[in-house]
């Protein structure tokens, strides 16, 4: 299988990346958001998250990957967010 590697603090995906991939995945944009990091609540994005569109938190996301949850595995009928070892066992590859 190909691949490519992205460090995604370096190389922070893009707005219409996340919007494609929240497409693909068919998940809230939440499922996107390392809500267990520094960066999420020195921001409180616990209490404004929910009022925020769809494009507004991934033009947040796209400016600081600390804020991304990782990792994320993006094939071209799905994707993987965060690690769940379930998930990523039962993926027929």
């Amino acid at each position: 299988m190909d691949f490519e590697i992205r460090h995604i603090i370096k190389e922070t995906p893009t707005k219409e990346e996340f919007l494609a991939w929240q497409g693909i995945a068919g998940v809230d944009k939440k499922k996107f958001v390392n809500t267990n990091g520094k960066r999420y609540k020195d921001l409180g994005l616990k209490e404004t998250i929910d009022s925020m569109s769809d494009a507004e938190l991934f033009g947040l996301l796209e400016n600081d990957g600390m804020l991304v949850k990782r990792p994320i595995l993006v094939g071209d009928d799905f994707v993987l967010i965060g690690f769940k070892k379930a998930e990523w066992e039962t993926r027929e590859w």
